[in-house]
């Protein structure tokens, strides 16, 4: 008994003498694994919502709206308007935002290729989804104004503060890339663009989905028929998927810690 109490007080000592240092590494390793656990739980939720939306914009258009065509029908036309928007201006322009902390471990030059290539996608999809719109309006058999709603000016110049951000965000941090000390000074304001042009499309789509119910339904919206149901829904998960994404973005505890290779990409080969 004696010789297990004294291994015991043995182990205890060598624990109490362990440097200060090792100690303080492991704690940081505990609490990191807990933060990137809690942040994974959040993220996997919130693009399982994101996802969900989509599915249910698709399911609204091809069960309610007639489906998807190109310039034969410019009814329909209109269809991939929302669908491609929703798709670009708020699911993949969400994953660009959050790319850096859902990727905490990879080299920070990999993480800023998959950034600009998502940031890409969503332009290349914004594009197609105003050359829809503007033709369904365009091509009907009476033609429609353009650009006359808050919804389309907002649209519009959020589409163009992506554009500018993504571009300017290309130059300064990819290729060819500032130097460390500017890119450091713009980063912050970088930051603050990318969030609020991500702000303005989730309003934006929540101003044309109460115009395009509005004007589907018009009257009988008031009834509160499936299609006014599931307009509201849309809605709803749009405003949840948003916050969502703004609370990853901005919590400092998921905050990408820097790694071994960042320093030495930041000393030569970024």
């Amino acid at each position: 008994m004696n010789s297990e109490s004294e291994s015991l007080l043995s182990e205890h000592e060598l624990d109490n003498n362990l440097p200060s240092g090792n100690n303080r590494r492991i704690m940081e390793a505990q609490s990191e694994h807990q933060r990137t656990k809690m942040y994974n739980t959040l993220y996997s939720f919130t693009t399982s919502l994101g996802t969900g939306l989509l599915l249910l914009v698709l399911f609204w258009i091809l069960h309610c709206r007639g489906g998807f065509t190109w310039q034969s029908n410019p009814k329909t036309q209109f269809n991939w308007h929302p669908f491609l928007m929703l798709l670009g201006m708020v699911f993949l322009y969400s994953q660009a935002m959050l790319v850096y902390r859902t990727g905490r471990m990879l080299q920070k030059k990999k993480l800023k290729i998959i950034h600009a290539a998502l940031h890409l996608l969503a332009f290349i999809m914004s594009v197609i989804g105003l050359k829809a719109v503007f033709d369904s309006h365009n091509l009907s058999k009476e033609p429609i104004a353009n650009l006359y709603t808050i919804h389309s000016w907002l649209g519009l110049l959020t589409v163009i503060i992506f554009s500018m951000q993504f571009l300017s965000g290309f130059i300064s941090f990819l290729y060819p890339g500032l130097s460390p000390t500017l890119r450091k000074t713009l980063m912050p304001i970088h930051v603050i663009i990318g969030t609020s042009a991500f702000v303005m499309g989730l309003i934006s789509s929540l101003t044309g989905l109460t115009e395009k119910v509005i004007w589907t339904l018009n009257g009988s919206y008031s009834s509160f028929p499936p299609e006014a149901f599931l307009f509201n829904a849309i809605g709803l998960i749009i405003t949840l998927y948003g916050l969502l994404v703004l609370y990853l973005v901005n919590e400092p505890l998921y905050k990408r810690a820097t790694i071994p290779e960042d320093e030495l990409a930041l000393t030569g080969s970024e």
